[in-house]
């Protein structure tokens, strides 16, 4: 999802309690902070020789060890954080929107946000696991697949035979 996408669906629901869905259906933590927002250009060339760029947004969340009884914010507190950040450093409505986000139990990682839906008050930014594939599967015979068809197991699609890889 891109980051007009992304603040977008976040101003239609200001009042609405911002809440991160990720691995199994698990929730973050209701007291968790957004406590940084990274924005990269990514510059990339694939294993059939192209170049590629484009930006992310990476939204860093923290969860306290320690759950409190206060729930998630409010979509508008979120919103003043963004709105600060964009006050400070241009961001290009088309970047890539990654939730950065881990605990004890789950490892720290960029996460692509897959949707956004409003369930019972809330707004439910569902995020999935990145994954890797062959960005050159025109040249390589391999197809491009969307992530949400990959397993987290799926191997690396390139195969040494093919040449490009």
């Amino acid at each position: 999802m891109n980051w007009n996408t992304f603040i977008t669906r976040l101003q239609q629901a200001p009042e609405a309690k911002l809440q991160f869905q990720y691995a199994d259906n698990s929730r973050v933590n209701p007291n968790y902070h957004i406590t940084e927002l990274k924005l990269a250009n990514i510059t990339s060339v694939d294993c059939g020789g192209r170049l590629d760029a484009w930006p992310e947004l990476v939204v860093q969340i923290w969860e306290p060890e320690t759950v409190t009884g206060e729930g998630p914010m409010e979509v508008k507190k979120a919103l003043k954080i963004m709105d600060i950040v964009e006050g400070k450093m241009s961001i290009p409505p088309a970047a890539r929107v990654k939730i950065e986000y881990g605990n004890a139990g789950f490892p720290t990682r960029q996460m692509p946000v897959e949707s956004i839906e409003m369930a019972g008050g809330e707004l439910i930014v569902h995020l999935v696991p990145d994954t890797t594939q062959c960005k050159a599967g025109d040249v390589c015979g391999k197809p491009k697949i969307k992530l949400s068809e990959l397993s987290p197991s799926t191997a690396a699609c390139c195969n040494p035979e093919t040449g490009c890889c």
